[in-house]
């Protein structure tokens, strides 16, 4: 029984190790943990709520490829994310930025919790409704319709 769970680990670690063929990955260390870093960020297309990091998705490896060829060109976060905006949309970024485009996105549910709270204020303030008082004719009528 033991060997066969410790056979089972060693192929789950062989599986997770080959996940990603060694040949894609950058050469230098310092840059390949950059560009590992920004996959986390950047929003697979196909999966939608998956980094690139964790899909397997065909189009997450062009992405982490492409990520790569910006990270090895030099180019800063900041620049390799406005690549992809350009190229996909906001909608790339895992964490959009704050913009007047999506500022009420951002703000709306706040705005809509501050709204019901200030429309209840105002009802309190008012008090009660008043109440109202029937005419002659619609109290006639009731009494017909319950039977007095």
């Amino acid at each position: 029984m033991r060997w066969g769970a410790l056979l089972a680990l060693l192929g789950a670690a062989a599986c997770l190790a080959a996940a990603e063929d060694p040949a894609d990955q950058l050469r230098n260390p310092v840059q390949e943990a950059h560009a590992r870093a920004l996959f986390k960020e950047i929003r697979c297309v196909v999966c939608q709520n998956e980094s690139i990091d964790d899909s397997e998705a065909e189009v997450a490896g062009n992405l982490r490829q492409a990520v790569r060829a910006q990270v090895a060109a030099g180019r800063t976060d900041a620049q390799i994310k406005t690549y992809l905006v350009q190229r996909y949309g906001e909608f790339i970024l895992l964490r959009p930025r704050f913009s007047p485009g999506n500022a009420l996105l951002w703000t709306g549910p706040f705005l809509i919790v501050l709204a019901g709270a200030g429309a209840l204020v105002l009802r309190a303030r008012r008090g009660p409704a008043p109440e109202v008082q029937l005419t002659e004719l619609e109290e006639a009528k009731l009494r017909e319709l319950n039977g007095f």
